[in-house]
């Protein structure tokens, strides 16, 4: 007779047979019920699918030089239907990105969310899928298909086990994500970095003759780059990143950044100016409403009332710069002008942070992630917001999202003094810059704000006012329309 174990799979598996019968886009929760209820699910709780992969340099390399070597999918044409459809004023737009809430929380999913609420109260339907294995592939063990967030549905691509090959990986995504081309008709799809995404969105495009947007977000290249001082520019995995990021811009109808010095740098590499579209970091209405009170708050953190809180909401990477910040307020503590550090954030740099505060007597305070509703509390606490990142090229480039939500609330920033912060922080009006990297001159310049409680408020009055003016998601949102009209214009 056969055994407990082996009847109950065999009842799960004819269970699954009948299920997937009458309803197929429900594989992937029963792959993950058998692996988690049978025996036989011991292999599927081993499967690359469900564990965090570690990043491989000599993996991803390979992986780069496979896709390098595939021909570019031919020039799509839309056809008279999809032109018909694809008025972008009233259309559904899909989107294809990495990660995203509820699961991950972080400024990339912020601004994915974010903008998609501002699209569609402009009309659009805007709908997100999620990378292939996501967020199985992250270890995270919610198989749902789908997951509304805010009204706004979110699309898992999961197959029943990963796929090693790139190629295959592009084309078990566009399988997968074919059935939401089929049922929801897009006019246009709308990949968000990195470059799989965008191949991705690129042999859909191909397939059903749909325009494509590729929003570079950030330099993937770069950001590898700075996190590590062995990298070099002339390492291979540098260069084919940076190779393949340029192909799939090029071979896009449209691109989409966020600032200006990151649209100079693309159309460096040869991308026409005319099809680069500058949609900025922005905020949503609610961080321009008065900050909440923080008393209670700033009392649980061991904060003293009268204290001169610095500080900031980030990743902790190193080129972040929070070492520089730091050594800044040690400074300030030896000239007997403390200020309280308030750290919120986490990241592979925190535990060299704290001992690095530790070991000057820096009174800092790490409060680790915070959730995203949250925010504006550890906001209200503050007297400065700090942007302490270096000058490495990555910060050069990319503009980042916390300082502007910052601004929202009326509080001060204080920022390195490079290409992209120019961008949004103009020296007396709205913030102050400094220079990067340099500790005596952060404490100068903290010690010369911090301590003025007049100029904080002139300085926090303005920024929130150009926040309000030029910065809500409902205002930067029509740099999209302009990037789908465009592509969708390109390919007819």
């Amino acid at each position: 007779m056969p055994d407990e174990p082996v009847k109950k799979t065999v009842y799960l598996a004819g269970l699954a047979w009948r299920q997937l019968r009458d309803d197929p886009g429900r594989a992937s929760r029963l792959a993950v019920r058998l692996a988690a209820r049978t025996p036989l699910g011991a292999r599927l709780r081993r499967s690359r699918l469900v564990v965090p992969k570690p990043r491989e340099v000599q993996r991803e390399t390979r992986d780069l030089r496979i896709l390098l070597a595939q021909p570019a999918p031919a020039r799509r044409t839309v056809q008279n239907g999809s032109a018909e459809r694809g008025a972008v004023d009233h259309g559904v737009v899909l989107q294809f990105v990495t990660n995203a809430l509820p699961r991950t929380n972080a400024g990339y999913t912020v601004r994915t969310h974010r903008i998609a609420l501002a699209l569609r109260e402009t009309g659009l339907e805007p709908h997100i899928v999620t990378r292939l294995g996501y967020p199985l592939s992250q270890g995270l063990g919610d198989a749902r298909a789908r997951v509304d967030v805010d009204g706004v549905p979110y699309h898992r691509l999961l197959p029943w086990f990963p796929q090693a090959d790139p190629l295959d990986a592009v084309a078990k995504s566009a399988d997968l994500a074919g059935r939401l081309v089929r049922e929801l008709r897009p006019s246009v799809l709308h990949a968000v970095s990195n470059h799989l995404n965008a191949a991705v969105a690129l042999e859909l495009g191909h397939r059903h003759g749909l325009p494509v947007v590729y929003e570079v977000r950030g330099f993937l290249e770069d950001s590898w780059l700075s996190r590590d001082p062995a990298h070099r520019e002339d390492d291979e995995f540098y260069r084919l990143t940076r190779e393949l990021e340029t192909r799939r811009m090029a071979e896009a109808d449209a691109v989409v950044t966020l600032g200006e010095a990151m649209r100079a740098e693309i159309a460096s590499r040869g991308v026409p100016e005319e099809k680069i579209f500058t949609v900025p970091n922005g905020v949503d209405e609610a961080f321009l409403e008065p900050l909440p009170d923080a008393s209670d708050l700033r009392e649980r953190l061991g904060i003293d009332p009268g204290a001169t809180v610095v500080g900031l909401t980030s990743s902790f990477y190193g080129y972040e710069g929070i070492d520089t910040l730091i050594d800044a307020a040690a400074l300030l503590r030896g000239r007997g002008a403390p200020v309280t550090l308030l750290l919120v954030g986490d990241g592979p740099e925190r535990g060299a942070l704290e001992r690095r505060a530790a070991e000057r007597g820096v009174h800092a305070v790490f409060t680790g992630r915070v959730p995203m509703e949250s925010v504006r509390r550890y906001h209200a606490v503050l007297d400065v917001f700090a942007v302490p990142r270096r000058a490495d090229r990555v910060c050069q480039l990319v503009t980042p999202l916390k300082p502007i939500e910052a601004m929202a609330g009326g509080i001060p920033v204080i920022a390195s003094d490079v290409k992209a912060l120019r961008e949004i922080v103009e020296p007396g009006v709205t913030g102050a810059l400094t220079v990067p990297e340099d500790p005596e001159a952060w404490a100068n310049c903290l010690e010369d704000l911090a301590y003025s409680p007049e100029r904080r408020q002139k300085i926090g009055r303005s920024a929130r006012e150009w926040v309000a003016a030029e910065r809500t998601w409902r205002a930067v949102t029509a740099g999209y329309r302009a990037a789908y009209r465009f592509a969708l214009h390109q390919s007819t």
